[in-house]
């Protein structure tokens, strides 16, 4: 399904799109299992040892997520990310998944209508805290149903 509320390319910096989003793990392998073994990410590349290891992970579409070894403990960075969302048509086999692997869920399942002054969106997510504590939404967004 193809998201119809935002076209495909940006007409000001062509081939613009999210790349990735990376995060420090306080348990590497737990956090790479869960990513590829759960969701289905495939390693484009990895690196380093020890804590300075790291690996970049392509959840299916280009969109990647970069995990790092070696969270230390104390104080976050400030404009902390509220949390980063996945589209996926198979959203209801996301969740039983990502329940099956024992993640807390912090938002069940849902269908929204969205307004928007065209007319509604539906969308159907779930949130739900990945194995660092970050915040995850798996989400799908359906066509734009045009108001009168």
């Amino acid at each position: 399904m193809t998201d119809s509320t935002h076209p495909s390319t940006n007409p000001v910096l062509r081939g613009t799109g999210l790349h990735h989003v990376a995060w420090r793990s306080r348990d590497f392998e737990r956090s790479v299992a869960f990513y590829t073994e759960v969701l289905g990410a495939r390693t484009l590349f990895s690196w380093g040892e020890g804590d300075g290891r790291a690996v970049m992970l392509d959840l299916g579409d280009g969109a990647c997520v970069e995990i790092f070894a070696g969270e230390k403990e104390g104080p976050k960075p400030e404009g902390e990310l509220l949390h980063f969302a996945l589209r996926c048509d198979e959203i209801e086999e996301a969740y039983r998944r990502v329940n099956e692997a024992n993640m807390e869920i912090t938002m069940e399942l849902t269908s929204l209508m969205v307004s928007d002054p065209r007319g509604a969106v539906p969308v159907r997510l779930f949130f739900f805290k990945g194995p660092d504590g970050e915040t995850v939404e798996f989400i799908r967004v359906g066509e734009l149903i045009p108001g009168p």
